[in-house]
């Protein structure tokens, strides 16, 4: 479990007061977060929630209604398209689906990032980037195969060594462990651990699993009625009397 908790670091992502609605359901209202460098924070919400909405706030994918959202503080809102494009390069971002390209090769889906942010690279080198990334994934053998011929856990972890290749400072994961057996689960918790500790990630982790939860958070983010209804370690959390955050906790599947 990811427990300590990570103290007078720069704070690499700030939101303050952020609201965003679709006609009269306030998706977020008035949220408010701080991510430290390298931390892993959660965002615990039921399906529905905003999780997903807030990451691609972030990002720059979606328009918000009000607030602050700076990163590396840069205020989000007001860049222009080529500064969010040149921003989102040391953001990763580890999509639910995957999003892997069915008609191209593991190589050609690690390439691709590098050829769309045109990032100026030998062949050489691109190769050798490919072939660190899958070997940080344990997937090298890989190299030519087809998404197809990949399992649910291999293409989750084809995924993150996309998100790597450009080295990112930041990692946004959205359910990373939707639609993964319980033990394949645990695995890619596990690998985003090792990513948080070689590359020192700061991470924001969109999850309602609780076991991935409970072990990647250094700390938790409980957003319910589209504000930051309570934050804290794992611990200080599990322990709470309020019904409310209590609800999460006595769902967990015990596998870890």
């Amino acid at each position: 479990m990811s427990s300590e908790k990570v103290k007078d670091k720069n704070i690499v992502i700030q939101i303050k007061g952020l609201k965003k609605s679709f006609g009269e359901n306030n998706v977020l209202n008035n949220f408010n977060l701080d991510l430290k460098e390298g931390e892993n924070l959660v965002v615990l919400g039921k399906s529905g929630s905003g999780k997903s909405v807030l990451i691609k706030c972030i990002i720059g994918l979606m328009f918000t209604d009000s607030g602050s959202i700076k990163v590396f503080d840069n205020e989000v809102t007001e860049l222009s398209h080529d500064e969010l494009d040149k921003m989102r390069v040391k953001i990763g971002f580890l999509f639910q689906s995957n999003a892997l390209y069915d008609s191209m090769t593991v190589r050609e889906n690690l390439e691709f990032p590098l050829r769309r942010h045109w990032i100026n690279t030998t062949k050489e080198n691109v190769n050798e980037l490919v072939l660190e990334v899958l070997n940080n994934v344990g997937l090298a053998h890989t190299i030519d195969m087809m998404p197809e011929e990949l399992s649910g856990g291999m293409r989750k972890r084809i995924a993150l060594a996309r998100t790597l290749i450009l080295k990112p400072k930041i990692i946004l994961y959205d359910e990373p462990t939707t639609g993964l057996d319980p033990i394949t689960g645990k695995e890619i918790c596990n690998l985003m651990l090792e990513v948080q500790k070689k590359y020192n990630t700061s991470s924001i982790i969109i999850s309602h699993d609780m076991n991935c939860v409970k072990i990647t958070s250094n700390r938790i983010i409980v957003l319910i009625d589209g504000k930051c209804y309570a934050t804290g370690t794992y611990e200080e959390l599990s322990k709470s009397s309020d019904i409310n955050i209590q609800h999460f906790f006595d769902s967990i599947i015990r596998t870890v």
